[in-house]
């Protein structure tokens, strides 16, 4: 149920298996075992890594329901105030996600210089 929810999320973000495993820090072939279910009890160090490429909560993995809890229920205070003051501003989900894009572009960017 872990591995299959991990990879449901990885391809709902269009992430590869490689992607993903680059992004936190992980072991590609391990992060596979998972998916496949060959490994079943990932460590919490190696889920909050996944999680946060992934946009979710470790509770989210470790829940045994598909529904993912309301987003009010998951951030803390700060993180509503941001999205609060964003809304106000007029960013919609399309500027988000265009900026998120534009930071993991300029990061991606940034591992290649350091090569």
């Amino acid at each position: 149920m872990l591995g299959e929810r991990i990879k449901r999320l990885r391809i709902e973000k269009g992430l590869s298996l490689t992607d993903l495993a680059r992004i936190a820090g992980v072991s590609k072939s391990y992060l596979s075992q998972i998916e496949r279910g060959k490994q079943n009890n990932p460590s919490l160090q190696f889920l909050q890594k996944i999680a946060i490429p992934l946009e979710t909560s470790l509770e989210y993995l470790l829940e045994e329901i598909e529904d993912q809890v309301n987003v009010h229920n998951t951030l803390d205070s700060e993180w509503q105030l941001l999205i609060q003051k964003a809304i106000q501003n007029g960013i919609d989900k399309e500027d988000f996600k265009e900026y998120l894009n534009f930071l993991k572009y300029q990061k991606w960017r940034n591992t290649k210089k350091d090569l």
